[in-house]
């Protein structure tokens, strides 16, 4: 069978056999909790609780404000603490502190929503808007935005990323072969949200036990197909996965729906299960917790807002023959390294990955040979040493015209650099810069 894939990418050393056989566990619940308003791309939510009030598992907490937002649940029952401003993980974040009672005592508002046949487009919809489900691979995108497509957009097929090729990451595997009705069950609804006839599961040839699992669950279902896909980074990008599972490209400056597609993560799409099976609505997820510096690697599941040194506590902790020199928040490749483990985890908090001082030590550059490496390896067809070179002199209109805002900052140019050149990071430095002239140039019309 041939194996579909994308042009570009790399192969990095995966590292998953820490944590690929570790079947989930349930975390112990947190005395504590520090709920962000701040989880998601948009606005953050708005507090409609003080301090002082007693509030129950799956009760909202957080108000979206506006189309792209999203609600915030309380992952426990008990008593509000404080509201206030901490260290969330890649900024800050007005959080909700809730004391735990651990009664698991459940909202009235969580219950059963009925099944996929009984609801309606609109409801299932509804649904994941009131539940603040958001996109759950990382980028956390509101979900109930991504399933609203404009008028003038045909979505013809929806796809759940269930790659996972991130290096280290194994919570959508461990999801995959444990939880694979939820998977099917989540593609179904978002098939019938955006009334479309046609599903694709991809999935990473190195999961069989997971592609073995879906198909079980999916051959029931003509319309849903699941595909294996060759083991590549970054194979679970959205425009690299579409075109692997369609042959559609997705045009420059364009989304996921300017092809005809919806991509979510297999994680989103058991959630939506979750909340459309007992009500239940974004409050947990899975973690994988692992790296050369944790004692016990596992794949846990999470309260969102449980502080990050308590879960690897949970793993053992640290090695004590290991000095700690990097813990990242995701995966090596995208994730975002933290200064402490003082923080919250939130709705995107995949993976606590802990490297030791000789893996996280960044080599000196060198000077650019011009070797085009970075260009070969590149799925989104950039030239980034271009990109990087004018980023790194400040002239950012240079960058834009070399189509920085088109780099899905997977990183593989760095991997590949020989010259070890801070490729991605200051590619994404001109992203934001150039996302900011424009919003400035907008705000002045």
């Amino acid at each position: 069978m041939k194996l579909l894939t994308f042009r570009g990418g790399i192969h990095p050393s995966y590292k998953k056999e820490y944590s690929s056989k570790k079947v989930l566990e349930r975390a112990e619940g947190p005395e504590i909790v520090y709920i962000p308003l701040q989880q998601h791309i948009g606005a953050p939510a708005i507090p409609i609780v003080e301090v002082g009030d007693e509030v129950k598992l799956g009760q909202k907490i957080g108000e979206q404000q506006g189309f792209v937002s999203c609600n915030v649940h309380s992952s426990v029952s008990g008593t509000v603490i404080a509201i206030e401003t901490r260290e969330v993980p890649g900024g800050s974040s007005q959080c909700i502190a809730i004391k735990n009672d651990f009664k698991e005592e459940l909202h009235e508002s969580v219950k059963p929503k009925g099944n996929v046949e009984d609801l309606s487009k609109e409801d299932i919809i509804s649904i994941i808007k009131e539940a603040g489900i958001v996109g759950m691979g990382g980028a956390t995108f509101p979900n109930h935005v991504k399933i609203s497509p404009p008028p003038d957009k045909n979505i013809e097929v929806v796809i759940l990323n269930g790659a996972e090729c991130e290096p280290y990451l194994t919570a959508d595997h461990r999801l995959m072969v444990e939880y694979p009705e939820d998977v099917v069950f989540g593609l179904r609804a978002l098939m019938k949200a955006l009334d479309v006839s046609k599903g694709f599961i991809g999935i990473e040839i190195n999961k069989p036990d997971a592609i073995e699992a879906i198909e079980n669950v999916a051959k029931e279902y003509s319309d849903i197909e699941v595909v294996s896909l060759e083991v590549k980074y970054p194979q679970g990008a959205e425009k690299q996965l579409i075109y692997a599972c369609t042959g559609k490209e997705v045009p420059s400056g364009g989304l996921p729906m300017d092809a005809g597609a919806v991509v979510d993560n297999v994680g989103t799409a058991a959630q939506i299960a979750k909340s459309i099976k007992t009500g239940l609505p974004l409050v947990e997820r899975i973690t994988t917790v692992t790296g050369s510096c944790i004692k016990e690697p596992k794949n846990l599941i999470t309260k969102v807002g449980t502080i990050v040194s308590e879960i690897i506590d949970q793993c053992g902790g640290f090695k004590e023959d290991k000095k700690v020199g990097k813990v990242i928040m995701g995966g090596p490749m995208m994730g975002i390294a933290q200064y402490t483990t003082d923080i919250p985890t939130n709705k995107g908090s995949s993976g606590i990955l802990c490297l030791d001082e000789k893996e996280s030590r960044t080599p000196k550059p060198q000077n650019c040979i011009r070797c085009g490496k970075c260009s070969e390896v590149c799925p989104a067809f950039l030239q980034p040493l271009y990109i990087s070179a004018y980023s790194l002199r400040d002239e950012f209109a240079g960058a834009e015209e070399y189509r920085a805002l088109d780099c899905i900052e997977c990183g593989s140019c760095s991997y590949i650099c020989p010259a070890r050149r801070p490729l991605l990071q200051s590619i994404r430095n001109a992203k934001k810069e150039i996302l900011t002239l424009r919003r400035k140039q907008t705000s002045n019309k």
